[in-house]
């Protein structure tokens, strides 16, 4: 979500200048009324472009913007208001300004604002509220919408559970990239959840996933060449995406690779290997890795 922030607040910086060739031009504007120039001369002191670096103006100039209606800069007050950048943080207001720009259309400020509905924050918990405003920014292409929106259906929160519109929207946020999305996408693949069971879909959508650093993908895509499910079985591979998730803390990958290392399977055999990711498995609670730690030690 920080990223789509920092994201927006540079195209529209970008053409923050188009409509006044100097920072004076842009204040006198501002001075004068216009929301656009208030809202973009807050960006300016928000980012330090042109003017020393100060948000407690940034939040002067997004409020005043923000109060004529200007969605862009409701939706960054409120995520100012979450963060307490240049105000006092306070949940409650960040849900006002969130609803003001949602109410109008805007994608990011329908998923924060479910985000708040979904958590109870600022303002009651509200599962089927935090539905309404997922859909109604998943609908117009947010991928995370789509995300959050595919977990609501798959556990029912919220919402009357319906695997197969899981997978509607796993797929929508998946196609544009979203690493979570992906994972959950092949997890209902292996399973046959709201989708014919298909393994070969499953190791192309936790690939995807894993690529992106998922730990949970690395590890499922592991176990795929480990027993040659939806590919070829091919142990090394199955070593290497274990590390990969076990590096990142997983239990599940960090026994696995243990016992890879204990057993020489896709990797030498390396005893003081297998022991160390057994180990780090077993201090997690990792119930059979702590039964197998007791096993290595006695070797």
């Amino acid at each position: 979500m920080l990223i789509k922030k920092m994201l927006l607040l540079v195209l529209i910086l970008a053409g923050c200048y188009a409509g006044a060739a100097t920072l004076q031009e842009l204040q006198k504007k501002a001075d004068s009324g216009d929301a656009k120039a208030q809202f973009n001369l807050g960006v300016c002191y928000a980012d330090g472009d042109g003017v020393a670096k100060d948000l407690t103006k940034a939040v002067y100039w997004y409020t005043k913007a923000a109060e004529q209606g200007l969605a862009r800069a409701q939706y960054i007050l409120g995520g100012c208001y979450v963060n307490g950048d240049g105000v006092v943080k306070d949940l409650t207001k960040a849900v006002y300004w969130y609803t003001k720009a949602a109410e109008q259309g805007l994608a990011l400020a329908q998923y924060d604002l479910g985000v708040c509905y979904e958590r109870g924050d600022g303002v009651a918990k509200d599962l089927p509220q935090a539905v309404y405003w997922y859909t109604k920014s998943a609908k117009q292409g947010y991928a995370l919408a789509q995300y959050n929106l595919g977990v609501c259906y798959g556990s029912g929160d919220g919402v009357a559970k319906d695997f197969t519109k899981a997978v509607y929207w796993y797929t929508k946020s998946a196609e544009q990239g979203h690493a979570r999305a992906q994972c959950g996408l092949g997890v209902c693949y292996a399973y046959g959840t709201g989708v014919a069971k298909d393994f070969t879909k499953a190791v192309y959508w936790w690939r995807k996933s894993a690529e992106q650093g998922n730990a949970f993908a690395q590890y499922n895509l592991g176990l795929c060449y480990d027993n040659g499910d939806g590919v070829a079985k091919d142990l090394t591979k199955a070593v290497y995406w274990y590390t990969k998730s076990a590096e990142q803390g997983y239990a599940f990958a960090q026994y696995n690779l243990g016992v890879c290392y204990a057993n020489g399977d896709g990797v030498a055999k390396d005893l003081t290997k297998a022991v160390y990711w057994v180990t780090k498995s077993a201090e997690q609670g990792f119930a059979p890795a702590q039964e197998a730690l007791e096993t290595l030690k006695r070797r």
